[in-house]
């Protein structure tokens, strides 16, 4: 146990987190970088009009879609003015929430993912799957599924408290 009842990251621990964390950086700005120089578009773009081209009608609820991408309701909202100008979504009506609307993809939108979604697609499988043969696949979804399962849990009162230690610790 360290300060305050801290118990520290391994070394072992401490270099896979931060492996990890090297990865998952390197992995989105390739992917990044990828389609803003085949399509145009940011990873984030690809990221609304996938979640939007998956929904019917190719519309959600702008609350619908904060909660699939996790993201804060200001990045969403500046987001999507972003794209609205350049007609990738449109704003349409909610007629059963007059004060509501709903995020649709346009046909520019749909045109944009479509060209982009191949090259995309390579790149997932030449920078990540080709590295991975079929049982390390299925251990990153079941590694990926535990953590994620621990994330959807209510947050746990033990182990809230902050400790401060000299030197970044679990970035």
């Amino acid at each position: 146990m360290g300060v305050m009842g801290t118990v520290w990251l391994t070394d072992e621990q401490q270099r896979a987190w931060r492996a990890y964390l090297r990865m998952q950086a390197r992995l989105t700005a390739e992917l990044n970088r990828q389609l803003q120089a085949e399509s145009g578009l940011s990873l984030p773009d690809y990221e609304v009009l996938v979640q939007l081209t998956d929904a019917p009608a190719g519309r959600l609820r702008p609350y619908e879609l904060q909660k699939l991408l996790e993201w804060e309701q200001s990045r969403l909202s500046h987001h999507l003015a972003r794209m609205q100008r350049r007609d990738l979504i449109a704003r349409q009506e909610c007629h059963d929430d007059a004060r509501g609307a709903y995020i649709a993809i346009t046909g520019t939108g749909r045109e944009a993912i479509t060209a982009a979604a191949p090259g995309h697609v390579d790149t997932v499988r030449r920078l990540f799957f080709d590295h991975l043969d079929g049982d390390q696949v299925r251990l990153v979804e079941q590694l990926s599924g535990g953590v994620l399962a621990a994330l959807d849990q209510p947050p746990s009162r033990k182990g809230t408290r902050r400790a401060r230690r000299p030197g970044p610790q679990g970035r």
